[in-house]
């Protein structure tokens, strides 16, 4: 097998790759944890106490993270004269959380159906293709800042995790692409370069495809936010991430332990950094191992802290799969008679929308 062959089956293979690593794992954790069955039977005792109030709150906090989300997309398509729904778009971020956390290549997937609701919502390719773009930059930027905040809060303990380099290096990264993402020329000077190069080298993009990029990286112009919209925008997504911190808080409360506030926000940004990593789907096992072990090296108690970290995910990731899913269908059924008057056959209904 040549070099370029062997590439290519790489990239191919990558998407269920990650799912045998994440199942490997996952393994992992089970074996190791199976000699912890005094701390997991532990967990298992203060998940059957949950504080009902306190979990209502946790559910609250995670619908209200949801929503913030769908605020940041209206903004921006609002900046492009598109206006929808609150409730339209949170449905769009419920489905597309869920498509991104369960299916191979899931994130890239999910920016398909991201972009093509924000099409039938009156958005041209270029607004649509920017809003998922700056979606990106506002999470990376609110998220850098947030955990920025989390080392500053968690003061020496924080310097003694190594995580200060770190974490200023990605606040300086994220800082950095918001810049060259507001500053439009500048943005459309690197897009084209990148294109060029592309086609010397590969020979693509060309012909009908690449008269919709040329059509794409003109309209990256039109499209401009003011210095209002900008903080409204970052502040939303800030909120985004507290809101979803929060969920994690109060999930110490539900199982009945305190919430080790000097060292939570920290942990919850390392982690929310891990699950980012193109390593397994959602950050599965990422997550829960950096949160439990940044949050017992500030001396959380190991069984109370797998506790709540479970809780948290259950709360976060697991028990938003069946409702986006959900939502999706919805989608879909929503769409059968619009795509039954257009001649189409029923079976295309689903490679239409999703």
């Amino acid at each position: 097998m040549t070099p370029v062959a062997g590439r290519g089956w790489l990239r191919r293979a990558w998407p269920w790759l990650r799912y045998v690593i994440g199942l490997a794992l996952a393994a992992l954790a089970f074996w190791a944890l199976a000699g912890q069955r005094g701390e997991l039977s532990g967990a298992t005792t203060y998940l059957s106490h949950v504080r009902w109030w306190w979990l209502v709150l946790a559910v609250a906090s995670e619908a209200g993270s949801l929503v913030a989300f769908a605020v940041i997309q209206q903004r921006l398509l609002e900046a492009g004269n598109v206006h929808v729904s609150t409730g339209r778009l949170t449905g769009v971020t419920v489905a597309a959380t869920a498509i991104a956390n369960s299916m191979p290549a899931g994130p890239l997937v999910s920016s398909v159906f991201a972009f093509r609701q924000y099409r039938r919502q009156g958005a041209d390719e270029a607004l649509a293709g920017w809003t998922l773009a700056a979606v990106f930059v506002a999470a990376s930027v609110s998220l850098a800042l947030v955990a920025a905040v989390g080392v500053a809060v968690a003061g020496a303990e924080g310097a003694g995790l190594d995580l200060v380099g770190v974490t200023v290096g990605v606040l300086v990264g994220a800082l950095l692409l918001g810049v060259v993402f507001l500053q439009r020329r500048l943005l459309v000077w690197i897009v084209s370069a990148l294109v060029r190069t592309s086609r010397r080298l590969l020979r693509w993009p060309r012909g009908e495809l690449g008269v919709q990029v040329d059509r794409i990286i003109a309209r990256l112009t039109v499209v401009s936010l003011s210095a209002r919209q900008v903080g409204a925008v970052l502040g939303w997504s800030v909120g985004n991430w507290v809101l979803d911190c929060g969920c994690l808080a109060l999930s110490f409360l539900a199982v009945g332990v305190g919430v080790p506030w000097k060292g939570l926000l920290l942990a919850y940004g390392a982690g929310q950094l891990a699950a980012n990593l193109p390593i397994t789907p959602g950050g599965l096992g990422v997550v829960e191992g950096s949160l439990t072990i940044a949050i017992v090296a500030f001396g959380g108690s190991e069984t109370s802290t797998v506790a709540a970290v479970v809780l948290y995910r259950i709360l976060s990731f697991w028990g938003e799969l069946p409702i986006g899913w959900a939502t999706w269908a919805a989608f879909v059924w929503a769409r059968r008679p619009a795509t039954a008057a257009a001649g189409l056959p029923e079976v295309a209904v689903e490679e239409v929308c999703p």
